[in-house]
């Protein structure tokens, strides 16, 4: 065989396993459906019909090193939890973890904390002055949260012992805005970052304040459907996303949202 006969022989061969190389052929079928409730400033739908927010940026950081293409689906916390039960939806966010979720999905590392903080009218003294939840519903007060948000276990453990008679449960956030203006409950809970955006982007800082009370309810996470997420790729995302967390563009998108 000639010199440049066997050249061209070995560049063929080269090529062929280049091509049919299984690694690359599995990262680019990677595809995951994003379940996203309108959660500003975490994840929603701008005016461009653009999909953004805090953790929308997250994800999509860690999901262009996996690298997997994002597909987004819009519904409200309860139906999107019900999906991701069935496999109809692969991932949720800013989720907290909890054994009944953990029945249906699979959890990330944490990546961010989260607090929720009580509202009230300004005008409402007697609200005002109450210095604990217990206390709070003691006093018959109505307490607005979102179906199936999780707000730490003293919630839970006040919820179980009142018969749910005292809270009142909305489907988005917003609705507890409107419902605490219309004096049908005296406050609600609220995402900090979530509830301080909301109230000044709708120009209600005067109506509605800060009570004091807050809870941490801990670390946040990402949820993944058991039916539809293998544990293979659960494990590379959070192989990219603790990098992510690491880098100095998370701390900058942090500052950002919290500013």
């Amino acid at each position: 065989m000639k010199p440049t006969s066997l050249l061209t022989s070995i560049l063929i061969i080269v090529l062929i396993n280049l091509v049919s190389f299984p690694v690359f052929a599995a990262k680019s079928d990677c595809k995951l459906t994003l379940g996203y409730d309108s959660w500003e400033p975490y994840q929603y739908l701008d005016v461009g019909n653009q999909v953004k927010g805090l953790d929308i940026e997250i994800l999509s950081m860690v999901a262009e090193r996996m690298p997997c293409k994002i597909e987004y689906k819009q519904g409200s916390w309860v139906d999107l939890l019900s999906q991701m039960r069935n496999g109809e939806i692969d991932v949720l966010l800013g989720a907290s973890k909890t054994s009944k979720r953990e029945q249906f999905a699979l959890f990330s590392a944490p990546y961010r904390t989260e607090k929720f903080t009580l509202y009230v009218r300004e005008d409402d003294k007697a609200s005002r002055r109450l210095s604990s939840f217990g206390e709070f519903i003691a006093k018959k007060k109505k307490l607005g949260v979102v179906g199936d948000y999780f707000y730490g276990d003293e919630l839970s453990d006040l919820r179980d012992k009142d018969d749910d008679k005292h809270f009142v449960d909305a489907i988005i956030s917003e609705m507890n805005v409107a419902r605490l203006l219309d004096e049908n409950i005296d406050a609600f809970l609220e995402d900090s970052i979530v509830g301080a955006s909301m109230i000044r982007r709708k120009g209600l800082s005067s109506l509605i304040v800060p009570h004091g009370l807050s809870i941490t309810t801990g670390d946040v996470y990402v949820m993944f459907s058991r039916k539809s997420v293998s544990p293979e790729t659960l494990a590379n995302f959070n192989r990219h996303l603790k990098k992510v967390v690491k880098s100095d563009d998370f701390a900058a998108l942090i500052k950002l949202y919290q500013n």
